[in-house]
């Protein structure tokens, strides 16, 4: 053995005149991880990974010469026994990458999770880069997440689905990858559901099987399916159910309807001229789509229906009215209604959230308590000081319409299943405050909150709120909400104003008018500063209800 590892640290001798240089050894697959060093902003290499002369693996990665940032793992689990070929494009002269190939049993870090800008109750990868949700799905008593996911870096790219599991939406266990790029292309948005019946055949006796859609992007730009029976293992069909319509087409959403016992799948489709469409197609068997109709969401910049579509039936005031819910990427949603084939607006461009980089939505199929639960990409900024993760997800808010005075309405609230996380609550005392008023936050002094307010402003002028360093304005006559330079309309109801606000490590998510607006502001809250503050100015205001909560963490 000591003989062997003499030999490989020779041959790098003998070629270390050479700047840079093609890399390639073999290897036994002997234990579950191969390990990757990795350099956040190191220049980017071409990894493959070969069984046979055939390639199982590939992406690219920044690729630590000497000193790791940290180290992702590819499972190799599935070959062991067998011999491997690793291929590098190029390594530097002097480049310890690979000297020696690195294999283990365990993903060990021991500060995972307690970094300084990872969420405390918002999901991330454990490690690498995470964007949209995929195939959010209740199946087998868990609630499934699957995202778009690089394991190898903390930026976009490499595009696979992670997945983590549930069982309250709150505290989840991540996975594996659920799928890999193929020889179509690089694994893009899609959606996920329960086939019950199993109409597509995909199941079996016992168990009805978990369908997930995504696009095959770069490469085919083809819709592809992929199927579990257990939750865990994920098998693809070998053939796309949906061929290319034009480049750039993705992000299929499959639901099942009802009245015309049928699956319809809604896809964004870019059109000539650069019109933005969603295509909406029916299936008997989940396998076999025909085009049905399809709806204009924009043109070049002018956008409101643009990639990652949603699509969902909502009761209105929990009667018996119902309507139909079609979203686009920044949550800007049409409400109308469907035959089974076509959806017919009935109004357009509204406004489902106001804040900022909340992207990219989904809710959850065959969801257990028949509540429509979304959770979108909330792009937090964590990628500094050598990280090992980027990016995040929102909080589950559960969704409903109701008639306002503009109209039909989506609005939202946090999940009951939230209030595990208090640890310790604070009523606060109703009544007039004014601005020679003690603060009444003062109480107030932790790293993760809620805080629950509703106020009528009286003769107030602006409602001030300070959470941490972040300044909250709320400006009574115009009606306007002012947070971090984001400025939007947020009416009074009956005179009054509530405020939820959620407070972790990377910013806040803010819900007033009794849900109409949702505000998620993504800011890394200064970690020294645990002070808030209530306060008003110009006038008097009455404080009708107030509450405080210390929250754990999730993980």
């Amino acid at each position: 053995m000591k003989r062997l590892v003499v030999m490989i640290f020779f041959c790098v001798a003998v070629v270390s005149t050479i700047q840079a240089q093609q890399f390639s050894k073999t290897f036994k697959a002997e234990h579950k991880y191969l390990r990757l060093p990795i350099k956040n902003g190191a220049a980017k290499r071409n990894v493959d990974i070969l069984v046979n002369n055939e390639k199982i693996r590939w992406f690219t990665v920044e690729l630590a010469d000497q000193t790791p940032d940290w180290y992702a793992y590819l499972d190799i689990s599935a070959w062991k026994g067998r011999t491997l070929t690793l291929n590098v494009d190029v390594l530097d002269e002097g480049s310890k990458a690979f000297s020696p190939i690195e294999q283990v049993d365990v993903d060990e870090n021991s500060n995972v999770y307690k970094e300084r800008r990872r969420g405390q109750f918002h999901f991330s990868p454990k490690r690498g880069w995470n964007n949209d949700p995929n195939g959010l799905v209740y199946y087998k008593g868990e609630y499934h997440m699957f995202f778009q996911h690089n394991p190898y870096g903390v930026n976009w790219g490499n595009m696979h689905w992670g997945h983590a599991v549930s069982k309250d939406l709150v505290h989840w266990q991540e996975f594996g990858e659920a799928l890999y790029p193929d020889t179509f292309g690089t694994m893009f948005s899609g959606g996920g559901v329960v086939d019950s019946s199993n109409t597509s055949g995909l199941g079996n006796s016992k168990n009805s099987p978990l369908i997930l859609y995504y696009t095959a992007a770069e490469n085919s730009w083809k819709q592809g399916l992929a199927y579990t029976v257990d939750g865990r293992v994920f098998e693809k069909l070998e053939t796309p159910v949906l061929d290319k319509i034009t480049d750039g087409n993705r992000d299929p959403k499959v639901i099942w309807h009802a009245p015309s016992k049928q699956w319809v799948m809604v896809l964004y489709v870019t059109e000539e001229g650069d019109q933005h469409t969603m295509h909406f197609f029916t299936s008997k068997d989940m396998k076999s789509w025909t085009f049905a109709s399809k709806i204009i969401g924009g043109q070049g910049n002018d956008r409101y229906l643009f990639e990652c579509p949603e699509f969902f039936e909502l009761p209105v005031d929990g009667g018996g009215e119902k309507k139909w819910v079609l979203t686009g990427a920044n949550s800007q949603y049409a409400i109308g209604t469907f035959d089974g084939k076509v959806f017919r607006p009935e109004e357009e461009r509204l406004f489902s959230q106001h804040g900022r980089d909340y992207y990219a939505a989904q809710t959850i199929s065959d969801e257990p308590k028949g509540r429509r639960v979304e959770i979108g990409w909330w792009r937090t900024r964590t990628d500094q000081d050598g990280s090992s993760f980027n990016q995040s997800m929102s909080i589950p808010m559960e969704l409903a319409l109701r008639k306002t005075d503009r109209g039909i309405r989506m609005v939202r609230k946090p999940i009951d299943e939230l209030q595990q996380l208090r640890q310790s609550s604070v009523r606060l005392k109703a009544g007039k405050f004014s601005p020679t008023s003690t603060n009444l936050l003062t109480g107030l002094n932790d790293e993760l909150a809620e805080i629950r307010l509703k106020i009528r402003p009286e003769n107030a002028k602006n409602i001030h709120i300070n959470i941490r360093g972040l300044a909250i304005e709320y400006q009574v006559a115009d009606e306007e909400l002012v947070i971090d330079h984001v400025r939007t309309h947020v009416p009074l109801i009956n005179g009054e104003q509530d405020f939820v606000i959620y407070v972790d490590r990377t910013g806040i998510e803010l819900f007033a008018s009794k849900g109409e607006i949702f505000m998620p502001i993504n800011y890394n809250l200064d970690s020294k500063n645990r002070s808030y503050n209530l306060r008003v100015s110009g006038g008097e205001a009455v404080l009708l209800e107030g509450e405080i909560h210390q929250l754990k963490s999730i993980w």
